[in-house]
């Protein structure tokens, strides 16, 4: 199924995302204040719209990725949006998801946020996820389309619940890699290169995921059986990381912040209980040193 989309903004992303409408086919309406960013997308088949109030009135679906939500709101200004389904795909705050909601519901249109899990090169993948959250019945009558740009996942009506992933997400990504690069630089200074390394390291990943998969109901539950391996050991062999890094002169800033989580939630009665009790301490349960 085709239809008219519009595509708000096109910096890398934008472009990307009115690139991948046009391989499934989809007649795009582009608009960028800066027009001559449209220019490859024209040569591929978008129209070009002069305004925003132009382009927002070509399509019944227009997908917004601008700077901000500030930036949009100025961009749509006083345009007539009622009848008019809204996918906003601009990074912001689960605050700032529901303020939008607030405003073009206001204003007689159809609100989803959305979150980019991905990099431009990866969109239109099916590997990668875009997350949605806002009323189910917009996102319904737009998930083929949405699916051109990667799989679509829906969170819930809440409309700030897809901002709050993506936070989340991004927290674990860049928790998983730091603990990567640290990983990488320790067994760098025997010499081994991070290319001979990352395969290991993926294989070993694939064993966290199952870790993560049993301790979700442990999150869930708040009672966290040490029947794997429990907090003390954990501060034990978290020693043996920071004695071999240090030896090499890698930096531990990370596995020592690492370590004293651990010990925090020792000193708090969970030395017994398994590695997901530390997540007392990040929900505020657990009183600060």
């Amino acid at each position: 199924m085709t239809q008219s989309v519009t595509v708000l903004g096109l910096g890398s992303m934008g472009s990307a995302l009115a690139g991948a409408l046009l391989d499934r086919g989809h007649a795009v309406t582009v608009w960028n204040r800066t027009a001559e960013k449209a220019a490859p997308l024209v040569e591929r088949g978008a129209r070009l719209a002069a305004t925003p109030a132009e382009a927002i009135a070509a399509s019944p679906l227009v997908v917004a990725c601008v700077l901000d939500y500030a930036v949009l709101r100025a961009v749509i200004g006083s345009v007539p949006l009622s009848g008019k389904d809204f996918v906003n795909l601009t990074s912001g705050s689960p605050e700032q998801a529901e303020e939008a909601a607030g405003w073009f519901g206001a204003r007689g249109a159809g609100y989803l946020d959305g979150a980019i899990m991905t990099t431009p090169d990866g969109v239109g993948s099916a590997e990668v996820m875009f997350l949605y959250s806002g009323p189910r019945p917009v996102f319904d009558a737009h998930e083929p389309v949405l699916a051109a740009l990667g799989d679509p996942v829906y969170l819930g009506a809440d409309p700030g619940r897809a901002s709050l992933y993506d936070a989340a997400l991004l927290g674990l990504m860049w928790s998983a890699m730091a603990g990567w690069l640290h990983g990488t630089a320790l067994v760098g200074a025997e010499k081994t290169t991070a290319a001979e390394f990352t395969p290991v390291a993926i294989r070993w990943l694939g064993t966290v995921n199952r870790f993560l998969t049993r301790y979700a109901s442990q999150v869930d539950e708040g009672r966290y059986p040490g029947d794997d391996s429990t907090v003390d050991v954990q501060v034990a062999a978290i020693g043996h990381l920071i004695h071999a890094a240090g030896a090499r002169g890698v930096d531990n800033a990370l596995p020592e912040l690492l370590k004293s989580m651990m010990e925090r939630a020792s000193e708090a009665g969970h030395g017994a209980d398994s590695f997901a009790s530390l997540v007392e301490l990040f929900a505020g349960r657990v009183a600060a040193r």
